[in-house]
């Protein structure tokens, strides 16, 4: 397959995800709809993963249950195409946002664990991890995912957030953001919302997990600043009190940035195959 040319083909078809997160939020509540805006700014990215009018009749394996990428493969896929939607845990508002987009009839739900797929060898023409990498708790399980992810397709499509500030609004973003790791280890006993990987560490686990890289990048994503809150609530709970006095601390400080304007860093994206 030509990527390079594969690109001008999704000038085609991608303008009609635009309104799409806006379509379905006039049948919701106004929070939710504010959801749905957002989950139709991850969907851009679903763009650096090349379709064309043959993957679009072919099904996908889709890591996350959120709709966050899944609800835009589902339309690009078809009727005749489905999405494989895999994740543990994370299930809300699943049902409410493929519901209403009248597309949870391409949509295969699975509560499996992605280090063990249960699927034949090449099953799908695509696995996709979008914003995904940070809650695999460890690079060992990020190596485990990423070589099952190779095994059952044919391309592997990887987006994450990176460790980079360009601007005061984006080093306000990383600086909430990078609470939550410890938060949720001191809540939990476990990490959680890793702090994200530098993109060339990204390709390192990958060819780790003997994948090829066929094309990376970076953009901006332009995303609302909210993705890197966690209430205060969350951080008052932890009952270790000297851990929970400094992350406190640690909260209201990166609070005041926060709040005065917060904008998403840039997100790196890798093709790879095996």
């Amino acid at each position: 397959m030509n990527w390079v040319n594969f690109k001008a083909n999704t000038t085609e078809w991608f303008p009609l995800l635009m309104p799409f997160g806006h379509y379905i939020a006039l049948k919701t509540s106004t929070k939710f709809a504010t959801k749905l805006q957002t989950l139709s700014k991850f969907g851009n990215l679903v763009r650096h993963a090349n379709f064309d009018e043959t993957l679009r009749r072919q099904s996908f394996v889709g890591c996350g249950a959120h709709a966050i990428t899944t609800t835009p493969l589902a339309y690009l896929v078809g009727e005749t195409g489905r999405v494989v939607a895999i994740d543990l845990s994370r299930w809300r508002f699943f049902e409410e946002i493929t519901s209403s987009a009248g597309l949870r009839h391409r949509i295969i739900p699975l509560k499996v664990d992605a280090r063990e797929l249960p699927f034949p060898f090449k099953t799908f023409d695509l696995a996709v991890l979008i914003h995904g990498v940070r809650s695999l708790k460890n690079e060992e399980t990020m190596v485990k995912v990423f070589t099952e992810m190779l095994r059952v397709a044919e391309r592997v499509f990887i987006v994450e957030s990176l460790p980079i500030a360009k601007n005061p609004a984006q080093k306000a973003h990383l600086e909430m953001y990078n609470l939550r790791e410890e938060i949720f280890e001191a809540l939990f006993g476990e990490k959680d919302d890793l702090h994200y990987l530098p993109l060339e560490r990204l390709k390192g686990l990958l060819e780790e997990a003997r994948g090829r890289i066929i094309e990376s990048g970076v953009f901006e994503p332009n995303f609302p600043h909210y993705l890197a809150y966690l209430p205060r609530e969350y951080v008052a709970q932890i009952k270790n009190e000297k851990k929970r006095a400094e992350l406190l601390e640690r909260w209201d400080r990166a609070y005041e940035k926060w709040k005065r304007g917060a904008e998403h860093p840039p997100v790196g994206w890798l093709v790879a195959r095996s």
